[in-house]
């Protein structure tokens, strides 16, 4: 429990009651007082005296209220005076207390709950229970974003991502790294599933503009059992490597659409480098210009219209065919036919990412 959200309120109250007020500890020691030369001091004889009665004391002046139970007392809330007004204050200070201890509490306890699922940190077994301890809706559709924040910003990642989605109840913002934020966030609504990576756009939008911060954000898959979280992390994870692969102009990379891409992240290299030699016979590949290179790049982008390629390229059609012919003279593969495409096209994905890679060759 944190000793601030009692100091807060003590604070805000002090000028509202015109008595000291404050705060002890389960060890006696004042931990929030409107005087603040008094934190940190200890009161022993009313920690005494309260484990004895537990209930509305007056001791040297001021009463004193319990939070906890008999077993164990966790707080002490204390008054300046003995009178029945300081007997009000006290009551309605511990309610208040109390009140905000406990929605502390469950949040606290929910949040570390999710963290624990997504890092795989609790047996599968155990996160039935818990969610029953913590009254916690397992059942509900959820997603997982992870933002990786550049970093050097004067802005806390973790506090960007918190106050663009502050609904605590609902959505959990957790901090995996120093510039990883985690965000599990419910979604409510047809409206929500269907534009998961206007969440994610939210995040990047407000870090680069408002803050200056870089972010690239991984949607994880959509769960709607608690378990399953931790699957939606790591699908948010292998989004993200992934993206820096063969997406590197993208800033929000959703796993459901990785397609081709998350198939060749899971290949061995050596099985991708036996792949090219097959496909790109000694030294096609390499007597590629970049011109040629780019031709192909954009004959795949307008879907293997040569009109279409051409008015983008703003070369005529018979240049375009005349670097078809070209390329299939040089690989043996013609780009015209869908076979051969889909194959050069599966070549140029394979060849980039084992670039990415040049330690594992």
């Amino acid at each position: 429990m944190s000793n601030k959200l009692f100091q807060g309120l003590i604070y805000q109250m002090r000028e509202a009651v015109d008595r000291t007020v404050g705060v002890l500890d389960s060890k006696g020691v004042v931990i929030a007082c409107s005087q603040l030369a008094r934190i940190g001091e200890t009161q022993k004889e009313a920690l005494e005296e309260m484990s004895y009665t537990f209930d509305m004391m007056a001791l040297d002046g001021y009463t004193y209220r319990p939070i906890g139970t008999h077993a164990r007392i966790e707080y002490i809330v204390f008054v300046e005076g003995t009178d029945d007004k300081a007997k009000s204050i006290v009551g309605m200070l511990a309610i208040s207390l109390a009140s905000i201890k406990s929605l502390y509490d469950e949040k606290y306890d929910k949040t570390n709950f999710i963290k624990n699922i997504i890092l795989d940190n609790i047996l599968p077994s155990d996160i039935y229970i818990k969610s029953k301890e913590l009254h916690f809706d397992s059942e509900i559709p959820r997603v997982v974003y992870l933002a990786r924040f550049a970093g050097g910003g004067d802005t806390v990642p973790f506090d960007i991502v918190q106050n663009l989605f502050p609904d605590k109840t609902h959505d959990y913002v957790i901090g995996v790294g120093e510039n990883d934020i985690v965000l599990v966030k419910e979604l409510r609504g047809a409206g929500d599933m269907k534009n998961l990576e206007s969440f994610a756009k939210i995040i990047v939008d407000t870090s680069e503009t408002e803050f200056l911060q870089k972010v690239t954000v991984g949607i994880g898959t959509v769960v709607t059992n608690v378990k399953d979280l931790a699957r939606s992390f790591k699908d948010a994870q292998v989004a993200l490597e992934v993206g820096k692969v063969f997406d590197t102009e993208k800033t929000a990379i959703n796993y459901e659409s990785l397609g081709i891409g998350r198939l060749i992240y899971q290949l061995p290299t050596t099985l991708c480098e036996m792949f090219l030699q097959e496909v790109f016979k000694r030294g096609s590949f390499e007597s590629l210009d970049q011109e040629t290179l780019i031709t192909i790049q954009t004959f795949f982008d307008n879907n293997l219209n040569v009109s279409e390629t051409s008015r983008k390229l703003f070369v005529h059609r018979n240049t375009l065919v005349y670097r078809l012919e070209k390329i299939k003279k040089l690989t043996g593969l013609d780009l015209r036919e869908f076979d051969n495409a889909i194959t050069f096209k599966v070549a140029l994905m394979v060849k980039k990412y084992i670039t990415s890679k040049p330690m594992m060759y």
